[in-house]
């Protein structure tokens, strides 16, 4: 079985951002880290190369697969955003047509620019992220 390549490092997340070519992108992500560290209570962390995490929970599969992921997270990508944790539980899939110009993926949301959404949208399905999870972890662990 192999390891879960999506690890907290030891990254600057502030150098990381700093980073971010695209001035409205880099705003972007600055945004966000407010948004979710005020959600989830917890500074950010870098988790592998290019992935903004809060918090972390503890998964095991049936297969027996298992490690650590952040609660709620973000990556700045080329294309778009890509918010991680965040069209998980039923109270943010009921606010996505509220929520504005975007697409999701698997359990991904991804947003071309925070301008296109709804922010009090934006930060409701936050904070219900990171609550559900909370409460899923505590369940498991």
């Amino acid at each position: 079985m192999t390891d879960n390549k999506t690890k907290p490092t030891s990254l600057s997340v502030a150098a990381f951002i700093d980073a971010i070519a695209d001035p409205t992108q880099r705003a972007d992500a600055k945004a966000l880290v407010k948004v979710m560290q005020s959600a989830a209570g917890e500074k950010p962390r870098m988790w592998g190369p290019s992935i903004i995490g809060f918090g972390s929970y503890h998964y095991k599969y049936e297969s027996g697969r298992e490690g650590d992921m952040p609660l709620i997270g973000f990556s700045p990508r080329k294309a778009a955003t890509v918010l991680y944790g965040m069209i998980g539980s039923d109270g943010c899939k009921a606010l996505l047509p509220k929520l504005g110009k975007h697409t999701t993926g698997k359990g991904c949301l991804y947003i071309k620019k925070l301008a296109d959404v709804d922010q009090q949208v934006l930060k409701a399905m936050v904070v219900k992220s990171v609550t559900g999870m909370q409460a899923r972890s505590s369940k498991t662990a």
